[in-house]
């Protein structure tokens, strides 16, 4: 922490400002008249999912559901329809906890302070954060996979973040300019990471910072242990996946026949796969033995 305090900042504001005002994407949750409500929600979108995929996705959940009362008052079963296929669909789930809360106990408004949000169901540090920064203009770290590579390189001149911690928090609030332009500087911040700091073949030629530590030490390869890279084809994700397109596909529940041809491979994953959706309540069985999304059966 000592050296982002007392030697000049690897990343300086002026810099990085600079570069974001011609390279900021336009983003819709970035536009005029965006709420907490909408912010939160492409928070949840946007984890472990590309923007292009969600950006379609959210404007249509805004106009469905402007207020959290809106999705409170839907079956969870359709918000989960709706989720589509951004993957993950327990955090539909969540959504949809979260704005029964907040509908109930918050008087339909997003909460400000950090503590408070991360009371809410499925709100953890990142996405607290997330919204306190870009909703309510806080001066507050935001760290996320972007950030901590943009971190690792032009502050501790590694090629790859270590494991997560606590002290990416530290780091990044000792970067935060001490006036109104903080909210902006993280936004500039992960966006340097989306697209310039990126994981692969980072496009230094194109960086705003003068100070890169991992520049200024000839790019050093990563030393740690390797990424561990999560596949998807053949894994339960995908059995679930597919066996939740066929629920969703459908506006009335539907026989075991139809789930069990999605995937004849491995018959057990595939039961494994279904009592997965049961147990985490994506799904659930009718009185008459037929398997429907929550809340629609």
């Amino acid at each position: 922490m000592a050296d982002i305090l007392h030697s000049p900042s690897p990343v300086p504001p002026t810099n990085l400002l600079s570069w974001f005002d011609e390279a900021e994407r336009d983003l819709p949750w970035r536009r005029r008249g965006v709420t907490a409500w909408h912010i939160l929600i492409s928070e949840i979108m946007l984890q472990q999912t590309p923007v292009s995929r969600v950006a379609p996705v959210w404007e249509q959940w805004i106009e469905r559901w402007p207020v959290p009362s809106a999705m409170a008052a839907s079956p969870v079963g359709e918000v989960v329809r709706a989720w589509g296929k951004l993957g993950y669909p327990r955090r539909a789930m969540r959504l949809h906890a979260c704005s029964a809360v907040l509908a109930a106990e918050h008087g339909d408004v997003v909460p400000s302070d950090v503590d408070v949000l991360l009371t809410l169901p499925g709100i953890g540090d990142y996405t607290a954060r997330a919204i306190a920064c870009f909703a309510y203009g806080q001066s507050v770290p935001v760290v996320d996979t972007n950030v901590r590579r943009v971190v690792a390189r032009a502050v501790h001149g590694r090629a790859e973040p270590g494991n997560p911690a606590r002290a990416d928090l530290v780091d990044v609030a000792g970067l935060l300019p001490a006036d109104s332009r903080a909210p902006r500087f993280s936004a500039a911040l992960m966006e340097l990471g989306a697209l310039v700091c990126v994981a692969k073949n980072p496009r230094c030629q194109l960086c705003p910072l003068t100070g890169c530590r991992w520049v200024a030490a000839g790019r050093p390869a990563h030393d740690g242990p390797a990424r561990k890279v999560q596949k998807f084809a053949g894994t339960d994700r995908q059995v679930r996946g597919l066996l939740l397109d066929v629920l969703r596909g459908s506006d009335i529940p539907v026989e075991r026949a139809r789930l069990d041809l999605v995937w004849t491979t491995d018959t057990a994953q595939r039961d494994r796969a279904l009592d997965s959706l049961l147990v985490d309540g994506l799904a659930e069985i009718t009185d008459d033995g037929r398997f429907a999304l929550a809340g629609e059966g």
